[in-house]
């Protein structure tokens, strides 16, 4: 990942200070990061998020909004509203010198804020949201206690986080006027939330909040054992995979495949940099991540090699049952294989050709649904054997290695 100094003006003319995380490769696309109140752009989060998605090829813009971090401007002058209007003149600035942001990401108040402002990014085809307040009101409970003072007095300094902001009337009265659910309604964008159960700064009831009032196509994943901060560096790149496996399906990528893109065949993997084992599998059109769990050394990002061998096996017999029972016109209305990767000491198998020490072996046990009698059950399991996947992992396999010619 390589960073380039991104600043741009905002409504008031003001320099709002930007970083534009770039990938090695030619970016797919470019994403507009918006961090949490009072926090900024080099937040663990916003850093941590960034970081991963460049490794699978989008482009991130994270900025300070109006008055925080090396961004002009002073914080007590700002709202809800002018946060909106920040993330819209980080947009325009995107596709004035790059290409507008397809994703629009925004953790804690920075997600009710995409959701704002997605209205305003035309380009824009995917919002996502990480640990968002259902209400933009929501951030007046970290300080309560002073509410009526800053009403008073229309202006109180407050301590949050160690530091202190001041807080104006201007910015309680705006949010309050804001109607967040009318604008999730009317989003007419793909939204993906996250949200933890134990977050304890903005509970699980406001992603419930966001999701019932979202029309399709809308998704939740639940990040459990996060904190709201996404502290774990694991939490965050677990975020970062989902977003990139998600949006895939809404956005048009170019395909960046050095390596023999015409062949569909072609299965393409390749270390992200990302952790010490997480791997970016390119097989045609698609794009995945495999990596270890963190206990080993990886960061819990996508299947290790063997879960990949063995949703092979079960992928492959699924197809194969659901083709001999169409052309049978077997009442096969489903099949469920769950497989199981171990090692035995060779004593424990039989048929088996070695006679000493240990053995890799495969449990797959298949459910099948449907009227079948016992012979029909009988015959799709001979048949689960036949598939081309189980042949070939039980026959002779000739696997030849050879190194690549060396690149600049």
């Amino acid at each position: 990942m390589r960073a380039e100094r991104f600043d741009f003006l905002n409504a008031q003319g003001q320099t709002l200070a930007a970083l534009l995380d770039l990938p090695a490769e030619a970016a797919r696309a470019y994403a507009l990061f918006a961090h949490c109140f009072t926090c900024g752009k080099d937040v663990h989060a916003a850093r941590r998020i960034a970081e991963a998605l460049t490794t699978l090829g989008i482009a991130v813009l994270r900025f300070d909004f109006t008055g925080l971090g090396a961004s002009e401007g002073e914080f007590a002058n700002t709202t809800f509203s002018s946060n909106v209007a920040d993330l819209v003149a980080a947009a325009n600035a995107l596709r004035e010198r790059r290409r507008a942001p397809a994703i629009l990401i925004g953790h804690s108040l920075g997600g009710a804020a995409v959701l704002a402002a997605a209205s305003q990014v035309p380009e824009t085809r995917a919002v996502v949201t990480i640990a968002a307040p259902s209400d933009p009101a929501h951030v007046t409970g970290l300080f309560k206690d002073r509410l009526d003072e800053i009403k008073a007095g229309g202006e109180v300094a407050v301590t949050l986080a160690g530091r202190e902001f001041r807080i104006s009337r201007s910015f309680v009265d705006d949010l309050a006027e804001q109607s967040l659910f009318e604008r999730v309604g009317n989003l007419r964008k793909a939204l993906l939330l996250f949200h933890s159960p134990s977050d304890d700064t903005v509970g699980i009831e406001n992603a419930s909040r966001i999701f019932a009032a979202a029309k399709h196509p809308k998704s939740f994943v639940s990040l459990a054992g996060a904190d709201h901060l996404l502290s774990k560096r694991s939490d965050a790149a677990y975020v970062a995979g989902v977003i990139r496996a998600w949006a895939e399906r809404y956005l048009d990528m170019a395909e960046v495949m050095p390596e023999a893109p015409e062949d569909a065949s072609l299965v393409v993997v390749r270390e992200t940099g990302r952790g010490r084992l997480q791997q970016e599998i390119t097989v045609g059109r698609h794009r995945f991540l495999a990596d270890e769990p963190v206990a080993v050394g990886g960061l819990d990002s996508g299947p290790g090699p063997y879960d990949l061998l063995l949703a092979g096996l079960g992928a492959c017999t699924a197809m194969t049952l659901r083709l001999y029972a169409e052309r049978k016109a077997l009442p096969l209305e489903g099949a469920v294989v769950r497989l199981r990767h171990g090692r035995v000491h060779v004593a424990d198998c039989e048929t088996c050709e070695t006679k000493e020490g240990m053995i890799d072996r495969i449990e797959r046990v298949i459910a099948l649904r449907g009227d079948l009698d016992a012979e029909q059950r009988r015959r799709l399991m001979e048949i689960a054997d036949k598939c081309p996947v189980h042949r070939t992992l039980t026959s002779e396999i000739d696997i030849r290695t050879t190194e690549a010619p060396s690149t600049p």
